[in-house]
């Protein structure tokens, strides 16, 4: 199957996966076996339009990283060379030692086949990491990308604040698309959506494409490791995950889809273009989260539709 180039893709509802990578000192029978689960969904599932590999990283008191995770770059490239979808890699910036060392990271990449990448920043606003920061690697990192017709994205925190802003000053900087935190609710998202959609009509700025994660949960563990990611969760949608344990990622499920539809329906004047990322946030999860991108791609338009929109 041809798959659309990730630019195009992206002003017409797309639909990413993020798969769940393996420990970093994985055997490689397990890795092989990732990348086969993966692959074998892309495959499946027709509607996605790209494989999406976050970097995870834990950082200690001082911001110094430890990865604990399989090579993004690497996994990208076992699946992509299966399945022909464009992959997209996702590194944290503020780690490199300075802006050479990034370049480097960028080059090495681009070298690598692989042209779509996300920029994210530190945990932290309080530690003063070694490296630069988000709006300067884009400054660096876009025009290489561009020139190999790829794309850059960044994280749109809807909490944070100010946000609308700063979503506007990276989509000045040529950002493509912001791909937001897992989401548990949909005010915040709506509110940001609908400023930032104000802030680029009044500046004449064509928005980048907002992209929507979620992910389904199976227990309270899951809702620890969503909060340890930065996502915001509200006490009363907690609480409603909790209420039955055997319903648990059926909840989560639903929750994501009617969070979707709200959001949709909220912002549809704004002028942003959405899309949707299903993460896949452990390795026991690989069957909730094939289920919710079924449910998904049964939701956004098809790639046809998209194509004559």
């Amino acid at each position: 199957m041809t798959h659309r180039p990730l630019h195009q893709a992206l002003r017409h509802h797309p639909l990413l996966f993020a798969p769940v990578l393996p420990p970093v000192r994985s055997p490689a029978h397990r890795i092989a076996d990732r990348v086969a689960e993966t692959a074998r969904l892309l495959r499946d599932e027709p509607r996605i339009d790209a494989v999406y590999v976050p970097e995870l990283v834990e950082e200690n008191h001082e911001g110094r990283p430890r990865f604990r995770s399989y090579d993004p770059r690497e996994y990208v490239l076992h699946v992509t060379s299966r399945t022909g979808h464009p992959g997209i890699v996702t590194k944290v910036v503020v780690h490199f030692p300075g802006t050479e060392t990034l370049r480097e990271w960028a080059e090495r990449t681009v070298r690598m086949g692989i042209h779509h990448v996300v920029l994210v920043g530190g945990s932290s606003h309080r530690i003063p990491y070694p490296g630069p920061t988000v709006e300067a690697a884009d400054a660096l990192v876009v025009p290489l990308l561009k020139s190999v017709h790829g794309t850059v994205g960044n994280i749109a925190i809807a909490h944070r604040r100010d946000e609308p802003q700063r979503m506007l000053r990276k989509t000045r900087a040529g950002v493509d698309f912001l791909t937001t935190q897992l989401l548990f609710e949909a005010r915040e998202m709506i509110d940001t959506i609908r400023d930032y959609g104000r802030l680029c009509q009044a500046e004449g700025v064509t928005p980048a494409t907002v992209i929507l994660s979620f992910a389904p949960l199976g227990d309270e563990d899951d809702l620890e490791f969503v909060r340890w990611l930065g996502a915001s969760l509200p006490d009363e949608v907690e609480q409603a995950l909790l209420q039955e344990e055997q319903a648990f990622s059926r909840r989560s499920v639903e929750l994501a889809l009617s969070i979707w539809t709200e959001v949709v329906n909220a912002v549809g004047g704004s002028g942003v273009p959405l899309g949707v990322n299903v993460e896949q946030v452990s390795a026991r999860h690989f069957v909730s989260a094939r289920d919710l991108v079924r449910a998904f791609a049964s939701l956004l338009p098809s790639r046809t539709a998209g194509a004559a929109a």
